[in-house]
């Protein structure tokens, strides 16, 4: 076998490799971006006012806790929300204030004045 026609297909295989890697490369791209703007109108923007009454999630409920009950527990009043999407809430039985997530958090519609 020649060394320059060697030489050549050598090349000529690197070319076809490296073009087969840019065209992956830019398919994952596109998926990446179109899947990040399928997964952004799913997700739910929750605008938080103060005065207003939601719910709060607890995630540390037990797995089998016997009888079936709610994540939620409320409800509560906001009494502050953080530009970073912190939350101050305060408990309407006793009063006790804390600060949550506001991803655990959930509009409360109980009474129909707050609708």
């Amino acid at each position: 076998m020649n060394y320059e026609v060697a030489g050549k297909k050598r090349l000529l295989d690197f070319t076809k490799l490296e073009e087969i890697r840019r065209n992956a490369y830019e398919n994952a791209v596109i998926y990446k971006e179109k899947t990040k703007q399928w997964l952004d109108k799913i997700i739910i923007q929750r605008q938080f006012i103060a005065g207003q009454q939601v719910l709060l999630f607890n995630s540390r409920i037990k797995l089998h806790p016997g009888k079936l009950r709610s994540r939620y527990s409320g409800p509560f009043e906001v009494l502050y929300v953080f530009p970073h999407g912190a939350v101050t809430i305060r408990d309407l039985s006793d009063g006790h204030q804390f600060k949550v997530n506001g991803q655990r958090l959930k509009h409360y519609f109980g009474n129909s004045d707050q609708k």
